[in-house]
């Protein structure tokens, strides 16, 4: 059967403040600018999930809709919407990863990719905004 690839989108809105604590305030300031404010900043986030499978002959569909919702309701708005990230996601705590829109991606997928029944994960697109986005494809 044919293969296809399908994209899902979807939204949800975090906080985060990029802070290395070992780092003076000074040095923070001047490597991560306004994101290193004390408070943190927030961003309306667009995730686009693209995702392969063969069609198939008896329904007609190449991904199973619903498991991909649900898994991107489980592990991704469902733990990040409406978050400080740093607060709440143990891997973004201070002292650990900063949770730049890099990181937020690859933390993402490292939940989503290993769910994906009878598909295969092609590739995810992060927007902060409508003027910057990170996509990565899984590649090393």
């Amino acid at each position: 059967m044919p293969r296809m690839q399908l994209t899902r989108r979807v939204r949800f809105s975090a906080a985060h403040r990029y802070h290395r604590p070992e780092w003076s305030e000074e040095r923070n300031r001047a490597t991560f600018g306004p994101c290193s404010n004390p408070h943190g900043h927030g961003h309306d986030y667009l995730l686009e999930v693209v995702v392969e499978g063969a069609v198939d002959a008896q329904t007609g569909f190449s991904v199973d809709l619903g498991m991909l919702d649900r898994v991107l309701a489980e592990e991704v708005t469902g733990p990040l919407d409406h978050q400080h990230l740093n607060h709440a996601v143990p891997e973004f705590a201070p002292g650990g990863l900063i949770p730049t829109t890099e990181n937020i991606l690859l933390w993402i997928w490292a939940r989503v990719a290993p769910r994906m029944e009878g598909a295969r994960l092609v590739r995810m697109r992060l927007h902060e905004n409508r003027d910057f986005f990170v996509e990565w494809d899984g590649a090393e």
